[in-house]
């Protein structure tokens, strides 16, 4: 499971199979590598257990490759409606090489909602296992009730591995929502959580590569190559989110009007010749905000059209004519000792080189640029 807003600009991360409550459902473009591993692992199990299937028995590899695929679809279907239903903008459900990821804004949450979100996916596969164990009686002898114990086994240990305590697994998110509950930092808890979740990682290579030597055997090359790639990803994951932490805990020791400048406002039904008089004044500021009737901060000045238009011509020429519209959301409220969180997280997200800051009386007359914060 992944977080964080999801870009409009982002290209499609694979092929889009369905949609579950209006969002986008893929499959991945690195998924035909897990049905690849399936068939070279599973198959070979199949055929000595039932020898009489003789290559069907790759058939019936590539059949449990699709019941896997219905697991990750519902875990990280379960994340994503209990994210709607808790106010998360979800961005999409992608099947992937790493099982799956639901990518949805979690800005506004709070430490219940996280954990409610989080433990969603291990609880749908726990319900799965438990219909598939219900089911598997009645199921006929053969590949079918293979199929099904398969199921039911699967379910059941994606639900275990995923709620181990670490991240980037859902029991590392539970750890977050913890430490974020009880300290009053989500960050603090990214960074706790990021920590178990090396942790996990140690102990995931250990088990693979240290049980047997325990036990008087050598693990064998599947066991090693299993070790470093699930181990390699969970410390990549944990590792991010240490980083990712720290970093946010950086901003946030930083006043934003500590790195702020001067900034101004000038009404969108003026001219260009009201925008020059402005700036003659020396009361423009770092940035000039285009505002509508209403307040609302459309944009600023695109100075390259600005310069292209003759002085006689600038009092009939319409501020639109040089209005570089911004996207919605792009002013951040903030009074002086607030942090620089915000202010990082928009140019993040919506990709805009300025800032503009409002102040808790509603006035725009200050503004943060990426150069203000040592950007390039």
């Amino acid at each position: 499971m992944s977080r964080g807003a999801d870009r409009a600009v982002e290209r499609s991360p694979g092929l889009r199979i369905g949609s579950v409550a209006g969002v986008p459902v893929y499959l991945g473009r690195t998924w035909p590598i897990i049905v690849l591993v399936i068939l070279v692992t599973f198959g070979p199990v199949v055929a000595r257990a039932r020898p009489d299937l003789g290559p069907l028995a790759y058939a019936v590899a590539l059949a449990y490759a699709g019941l896997l695929l219905v697991s990750v679809l519902v875990h990280e279907a379960a994340h994503a409606l209990v994210g709607i239903a808790r106010g998360y903008r979800v961005a999409r459900i992608v099947a992937d090489l790493w099982g799956g990821h639901t990518a949805y804004d979690s800005t506004d949450t709070s430490p219940g909602d996280s954990a409610l979100v989080a433990v969603a996916g291990p609880v749908a596969n726990v319900l799965l296992a438990v219909v598939g164990s219900v089911l598997e009686p009645a199921v006929p002898v053969g590949v079918p009730h293979l199929l099904m114990v398969a199921f039911v086994w699967t379910n059941g240990f994606v639900a275990a591995f995923n709620l181990l305590p670490g991240l980037p697994l859902d029991g590392g998110f539970l750890v977050d929502a913890l430490v974020w509950k009880l300290t009053g930092s989500r960050d603090k808890g990214m960074v706790a959580a990021g920590w178990c979740g090396r942790v996990v990682a140690a102990g995931v290579v250990l088990w693979f590569v240290g049980r047997p030597f325990l036990s008087g055997q050598r693990p064998s090359i599947y066991d090693v190559i299993w070790a470093l790639v699930i181990g390699g990803f969970l410390w990549a994951g944990a590792t991010q989110a240490i980083r990712g932490g720290k970093a946010r805990l950086l901003l946030a020791s930083i006043p934003v009007a500590t790195v702020w400048q001067p900034a101004s406002t000038i009404p969108v039904h003026g001219t260009v010749a009201d925008l020059s008089r402005l700036v003659q004044t020396g009361r423009a500021g770092v940035l000039v905000v285009v505002v509508a009737p209403d307040g609302t901060a459309l944009g600023t000045v695109d100075t390259q059209a600005l310069s292209a238009i003759p002085f006689e011509r600038q009092g009939g020429t319409p501020l639109t004519a040089v209005l570089r519209a911004r996207p919605p959301g792009w002013v951040v409220d903030a009074g002086p000792q607030d942090d620089i969180t915000d202010v990082v997280r928009v140019m993040q997200e919506l990709g805009v080189r300025e800032v503009p800051v409002r102040d808790p009386r509603g006035v725009i007359d200050k503004a943060v640029r990426v150069e203000d914060l040592g950007g390039s």
